[in-house]
């Protein structure tokens, strides 16, 4: 039904694949206690990676053993139409990232077009084109038009039930390393859809147990651990590589490649913040074909005493704090069956916001759909003072007062008032021509109506400089919500919004904890918004978005001839919009 692998790894599935050569055994970690939590985690579910096990090597064997089918019967139809659906979103906002230009993405794209595969190679392709490139290239530039609108699935690292609540942030920026392993090996629709599952499943659950960010380093390093794994297990499939070599990648990513938060700093701007996921995945793919062609990299790398888990989380101290091989700071569990894997915890974002926005947002539609009357006046002057109270780190993020003159896109989309007060702006010209319907459970209706889109972050005067939004944001004003809301989340996006109308009576919405979008959400009709959200991302992207969305529909069933082509739209262009 499963299996657990043991603390030592002296059992494990036989690995049909050929083996590297062994190295000198390592001395016994320290006596290492189980929490109470994981006493009970079954092994039809799930495989658990002790702390005081090899889980460079665990990751590397489940990755492998989940792909060929070996664990259990696999993840639930649930499960993989989520994975589809994250998928597809991602797609729609990359193509549109491309087709308007952005900086970052088109530059990355023209390097991938420089290297092409060669004369024995598939190759991968980025997005819109049919030319065979090197796969770290493809999915480098793939990786980064995706990220650039920060407006595809996110996750928080929450899972209270294993006592696993590091809440470390993360996104579904890399399908694109599944799919281009599986375009280079003629692999089918199932693999890569499986594959995507899998590696939501490695880096969701790494967020859950290790704070990068408490660190101050950049949180895609979970997904660049992911990503090595990965791709290393689609080609052991194929017999290429074994674990032993996965495992080797791992440590080389972790040991050479740590991307510190000094991309997204203050007030600083550039590319390398939207990046930063595609440049880590790029490189955790060349250190994997790297340990394919021999190279040793570090070992055992969680248990390491230097690499960055156990130097910012020691195990042991005193004399024995550099001991070697002393438990890693935290037990790892990744599902293999069932419908409890990391990606059902995962979020959508309804639009083109910073996700803990989204709670504000849904206390602004809930109020404006209970009192209408507050967009009687299409220069928001019925509207005389808007409070939105917040958890850190929210407040810290996105509600400080630097974020309340934003210049550029990148800026305005991490501001909660430029995004509150944009959604209100929408909100007060359409009621100007016809009253706003707000119908659905979570007033689906507005959510679609009010969608924020890529244009909405023009740096210009219909957008980041319009006067009406500008006069908005001076009457928004933000508060901590104190302990209270700091001890909701990760588990939800705990948010309050109050509207002072021009009579000086006071509208509040109440704590928000689930908005549409959250995993946790049971009232909106996810899969409505989401299609207005693909069709308002691709109209922009390409002629017809609902062919797009039928050619990345139905993963499991395409062929591999399917999945090489996957990718393949014709891009429309629009250059002046940055």
């Amino acid at each position: 039904q499963g299996i657990a692998y043991t603390a030592d790894f002296s059992f494990y599935f036989p690995s049909p694949f050929p083996q590297t050569p062994t190295r000198s055994p390592r001395r016994d970690p320290p006596e290492y206690a189980m929490p109470a939590t994981l006493s009970s985690v079954s092994t039809a579910q799930f495989v658990h990676l002790p702390a005081d096990s090899n889980q460079a090597l665990g990751i590397a064997n489940y990755a492998i053993d989940f792909l060929s089918g070996k664990l259990g019967p696999g993840p639930a139809a649930s499960v993989l139409e989520r994975t589809e659906r994250f998928h597809t979103d991602a797609v729609f906002c990359g193509l549109s990232a491309l087709a308007l230009k952005t900086n970052a993405p088109t530059i990355l794209r023209n390097e991938a077009l420089e290297y092409p595969a060669g004369p024995n190679e598939l190759g991968a392709r980025v997005f819109g084109s049919d030319q065979p490139c090197k796969s770290e290239k493809a999915i480098l530039a793939n990786c980064a038009a995706v990220r650039e609108w920060d407006s595809n699935g996110t996750n928080f690292g929450y899972n209270p039930d294993l006592g696993h609540t590091a809440g470390e942030f993360g996104h579904n920026d890399f399908y694109a390393v599944a799919v281009a392993a599986c375009q280079e090996l003629n692999l089918d629709g199932r693999t890569a859809l499986l594959a995507m599952v899998c590696h939501d499943e490695i880096r969701g659950r790494l967020a859950e147990v290790f704070s990068l960010k408490t660190y101050k380093i950049d949180h895609v390093v979970h997904g660049a651990i992911a990503s090595a794994a990965v791709y290393g297990a689609l080609f052991a499939l194929a017999g290429k590589t074994t674990a032993e070599q996965i495992e080797s990648a791992i440590g080389m990513t972790v040991a050479h490649y740590i991307p510190w938060r000094a991309i997204r700093a203050g007030k600083q701007l550039s590319d390398s913040k939207g990046a930063s996921a595609a440049i880590s995945t790029e490189v955790a793919v060349l250190s994997m074909k790297r340990s394919m062609r021999g190279f040793l990299g570090p070992r055992d790398i969680f248990r390491n005493p230097e690499a960055i888990f156990r130097f910012f989380e020691p195990t042991t101290e005193g004399a024995k704090r550099w001991t070697e091989l002393a438990p890693a700071p935290f037990d790892l569990v990744l599902a293999h069956s069932g419908d409890d894997f990391a990606v059902m915890g995962m979020h959508f974002k309804l639009g083109l916001y910073e996700h803990q926005s989204a709670g504000a947002l849904q206390g602004l539609i809930d109020l404006i759909a209970e009192q209408p009357d507050l967009l009687s006046d299409p220069s928001g002057g019925n509207i005389k003072a808007i409070e939105i109270a917040a958890y850190e780190p929210a407040f810290g993020i996105i509600g400080n007062p630097a974020k309340m003159d934003p210049r550029t896109r990148q800026s305005a989309d991490h501001s909660m008032a430029y995004i509150v007060a944009t959604a209100l702006r929408k909100a007060l010209e359409h009621a100007a021509k016809q009253p706003l319907d707000t119908s659905g459970d979570a007033h689906d209706a507005a959510w679609k109506s009010l969608m924020l889109s890529p244009y909405d972050y023009k740096p210009d005067e219909s957008a980041i400089f319009n006067s009406t939004t500008r006069a908005l944001m001076q009457k928004i004003h933000f508060v901590h919500g104190g302990a209270e809301y700091d001890a909701r989340y990760p588990e939800g996006i705990p948010t309050s919004i109050k509207i002072t109308a021009a009579d000086n009576t006071t509208h509040d919405s109440g704590l928000v904890m689930f908005p549409a979008g959250h995993a946790r959400n049971t009232t909106a009709d996810l899969d409505d918004i989401l299609a207005h959200k693909f069709r308002l991302l691709g109209r922009i992207a390409v002629k017809d978005p609902d062919a797009a969305l039928a050619q990345l529909s139905n993963l499991a069933d395409k062929s591999p001839e399917q999945i090489r082509d996957l990718y393949l739209f014709n891009l429309l262009e629009h250059p002046d919009f940055e």
